[in-house]
């Protein structure tokens, strides 16, 4: 099979996002980021995580993370995949998110959580600052 195809797994990708974003979830919480919304939804689309950053090196930041997760990072790297359409769709979700709430003197970033699960081996998790 060529390796960019998407296998049918019977619902096994979903099953490995959910665990994905929950492993996000843990991780970026044990950096000392706040939860401010999972799986945010509007007309814009979704965003998998918001977090607030209190401790960011230019003061506080709002950030919309993406979470993307792989069983293997064989061919190319979870992070590969957030491509300009997914960013182009992330920055309309933080414009709508953001017209409801006030963000003054915020930092308005986007992350990425990159995580390899390939058991038996722990979990590989990549946190990418501002990514784009």
């Amino acid at each position: 099979m060529w390796p960019f195809t998407r296998r049918s797994t019977g619902g096994d990708e979903t099953d490995l996002g959910k665990i994905g974003e929950e492993l996000a979830a843990k991780f970026l919480r044990k950096q000392g980021l706040k939860i401010l919304a999972r799986n945010y939804r509007c007309p814009s689309g979704e965003a998998d995580i918001i977090v607030l950053d209190t401790k960011g090196q230019g003061g506080e930041a709002v950030a919309f993370v993406e979470v993307k997760t792989r069983a293997s990072d064989r061919y190319t790297s979870p992070e590969s995949a957030v491509n300009a359409a997914k960013q182009k769709h992330l920055r309309a979700v933080a414009r709508y998110y953001c017209s409801s709430r006030d963000t003054t003197g915020l930092t308005i970033r986007f992350d990425i959580v990159a995580i390899v699960l390939a058991p038996p081996a722990e979990p590989k998790i990549k946190h990418i600052i501002a990514a784009f």
